[in-house]
């Protein structure tokens, strides 16, 4: 290959060719994950690539992801087009608009691409799968949101994964706790938090930074922290806090009583109310997935409430997304597949009922003999014989 050559071959950073088995991979991973979907009533939908921007970013979950977003100009209608870099938003759009007259509960799953502007510390590409489905209801029942976390783990345990961990929060708990803070102290405790520094919180002197401080002393298993959380001082204060606390709870044991029903004993639920980030829409709980030995999340989730725009139907939706170029990433390769090779000599009627048997064939190109080294049998005198 020539240096031109290999210029021209070169992608942008945040891009990537999935070649093979990686490839194949991916693909049996998805089939596998929209298979279990279905079978819990979810119905596919496939959003388009492009939207124009004033309703892939209109208020509701696209408002979120404009920085996230690439833009371009339509040649047609001479109006700005969004590259999605979500597919949340898009389900809000379609059961606001398209679907607003199906019944609820309206369960809806997807897989698709999406592109974003900049790659994170964690997830090095900028376009990549996301699979996920989304559960639209109006009514305040916890059934559907402990549904909404059990779907992704079997989808993992499908995929082979385990000592599995689902981690729950209470979105905009910390800012709502800085709300009240003066706002030299809110700057000060801001950076803080990121930093998880116990110590310097306390040292604010701040009402508020000590309960935060607390909060974040309570962090780990689910069983504890919820005993923790329960004896923090000033919690009262925050009525509408202590409420997502207490639904937080009530999911922790739904979950646990759901996951002992179905035999699962390597999962671990944990709670976490100061991890923020990626839960700007959301509302009373969220949650992320992670692995033992995977790097980066495999997922997250949660509850929002579907809007579109300036629509008036004020929907509960619960979803999740599962991101496949890191489930793919640390996914063991297909199992080496048996291949036969069939002479070009041989009429085609011959390749299909091989197929029927359940062979993959690799038929010749030509009458004279090729390499076999894909191959791990061969077809001649009326059978197939191992190489």
């Amino acid at each position: 290959m020539s240096k031109t050559d290999e210029s021209l071959a070169l992608l942008p950073s945040g891009f990537a060719d999935l070649l093979p088995p990686d490839a194949q991979v991916e693909a049996e991973n998805i089939h596998t994950l929209m298979s279990l979907f279905r079978g819990f009533g979810y119905d596919r939908v496939k959003p388009p690539l492009l939207e124009f921007e004033d309703s892939l970013l209109a208020p509701g979950p696209g408002a979120h992801m404009a920085p996230k977003t690439f833009r371009i100009m339509d040649p047609v209608s001479h109006r700005m087009l969004g590259v999605r870099p979500d597919i949340t938003a898009q389900i809000a759009r379609i059961a606001s608009s398209r679907l607003n007259k199906e019944a609820r509960p309206l369960r809806l799953a997807y897989a698709n691409d999406v592109l974003r502007t900049r790659a994170g510390q964690l997830r090095t590409t900028r376009q990549f799968t996301q699979v996920g489905c989304e559960l639209i209801d109006n009514t305040e029942e916890i059934h559907a949101d402990i549904e909404i976390c059990v779907l992704p783990l079997l989808g993992l345990k499908a995929l082979g994964f385990a000592d599995i961990t689902i981690d729950l929060t209470v979105p905009g708990c910390v800012a709502r706790l800085m709300e009240a803070m003066p706002e030299d102290v809110r700057i000060a405790a801001e950076k803080i938090v990121e930093q998880r520094d116990v110590g310097a919180l306390k040292a604010l002197n701040d009402p508020k930074a000590m309960i935060i401080a607390q909060i974040m002393e309570a962090s780990g298993r689910a069983f504890d922290a919820f005993e923790a959380l329960r004896g923090i001082d000033g919690l009262s204060d925050e009525p509408e806090l202590s409420r997502h606390i207490d639904w937080l709870a009530g999911l922790y044991e739904g979950l646990e009583k759901a996951l002992g029903d179905l035999g699962i004993d390597d999962v671990t639920i944990t709670v976490d109310l100061i991890e923020q980030s990626g839960f700007e829409y959301h509302k009373t709980y969220g949650f992320t997935l992670f692995s033992k030995g995977v790097r980066g999340e495999l997922g997250r989730g949660g509850a929002y409430d579907l809007c579109f725009g300036d629509s008036k139907i004020m929907d509960t939706a619960r979803g999740f997304t599962l991101y496949m170029d890191t489930i793919s990433g640390f996914k063991d390769s297909p199992v080496e597949e048996s291949r036969v090779f069939v002479s070009a000599s041989e009429p085609l009627s011959t390749v299909m009922a091989l197929r029927k048997d359940g062979w993959i064939c690799v038929r010749g190109t030509s009458a004279g003999q090729e390499p076999l080294d894909s191959c791990t049998h061969l077809y001649e005198d009326g059978g197939v014989v191992e190489l």
